[in-house]
């Protein structure tokens, strides 16, 4: 094109441009229009997804019925996102299952697929805004107790288990797997987050006292299993061991340290929600007994500070005033 062309037309079709684009108010009648239409495409949109979600639930509750019902969802599922979805051929999907058969048939990871989908599902019943949370905390509580009543049979399946549930083949093949959820982890046994976001807190005053107790002594023993779970599926596999073997460094750190460390934060807890006067006695009793633990100093501040009663802001004021 002439470089001298160029200009004028440039100039024109400014021109045109400024001539269709002017300035035009919305009328009252616009704007509630436009209002409803949006309200229209909300609820279409929400219709889809709560759809989704109960064709999701559906399948989930089926398949944790039995190991034979979850392992045919897993592998339809795997179907569905690593072969249909990547476009692959039918043959591919068929090739991935006979190499796969031997891992398929275990029955631990059939028991604990029938776990990621009862997590799963109480995941989805915990995004609802009418969620009762404490109908969730106790079926939550099932959930993690029936993990660890099966621990030893599930230690091979620890990396399924940490997995978020909504990075699982079964969110990913019902499309669910961005939905968003307050104060609730997406990992079974990601016992920290599961008793301090759901477990403990209903527990945390003077009436439930007990019960914030037992809560953490489940959670501690827990902990324990699943440290002690994980060493053994380590000694399963050496091919050599000592006959005095008895627990891994990693189960004896846990005992030394850990269980300690643990056992004082349900001290704290405890003497904070109004368990002052036992809590304090066994606070106590449990410095003297880790006495050489890496934390006892700053457990004697801790313990210090709680049994220092705050300064009323009145009397600080007082004292601040004086000469």
């Amino acid at each position: 094109m002439n470089h001298r062309m160029r200009v004028p037309i440039l100039l024109v079709c400014t021109s045109l441009f400024l001539n269709t684009a002017h300035a035009e108010i919305l009328s009252d009648a616009d704007r509630e229009t436009l209002l409803g239409n949006l309200e229209k495409l909300k609820e279409a949109a929400d219709s889809k997804v709560d759809a989704r979600f109960r064709l999701a639930l559906a399948a989930y509750r089926s398949a944790m019925a039995s190991d034979d019902a979850a392992i045919e969802l897993y592998i339809n599922c795997m179907d569905k996102v690593k072969f249909e979805d990547q476009k692959k051929k039918p043959a591919e999907f068929r090739e991935w299952k006979r190499k796969e058969s031997e891992k398929l048939s275990d029955p631990s990871l059939r028991l604990a697929l029938r776990h990621q989908l009862h997590w799963l599902i109480l995941t989805l019943q915990a995004t609802s805004e009418k969620a009762d949370r404490a109908k969730l905390a106790n079926e939550a509580q099932e959930a993690v107790d029936a993990i660890f009543r099966d621990y030893a049979k599930l230690k091979s399946q620890e990396p399924l288990l940490s997995q978020a549930v909504t990075a699982s083949v079964f969110a990913r093949a019902y499309e669910i797997e961005t939905v968003k959820v307050q104060n609730w982890p997406l990992s079974p046994i990601q016992l920290g987050q599961v008793y301090e976001q759901i477990l403990l807190p209903p527990f945390r005053t003077p009436a439930r006292l007990a019960e914030l107790r037992v809560g953490w002594i489940k959670r501690i023993q827990q902990e324990g299993a699943k440290v002690e779970g994980e060493a053994g599926g380590r000694r399963d596999d050496r091919k050599i061991a000592t006959p005095l073997e008895t627990s891994s460094a990693d189960y004896d750190r846990f005992l030394t340290e850990t269980q300690p460390k643990l056992q004082w934060e349900m001290e704290m807890d405890l003497f904070r929600n109004g368990d002052e006067s036992g809590a304090a006695v066994r606070m106590l009793a449990h410095l003297e007994k880790h006495i050489t633990h890496p934390s006892a100093r700053e457990w004697g501040d801790q313990f210090k500070a709680l049994l220092k009663p705050s300064v009323p802001a009145t009397a600080a004021k007082s004292a601040a005033a004086a000469p």
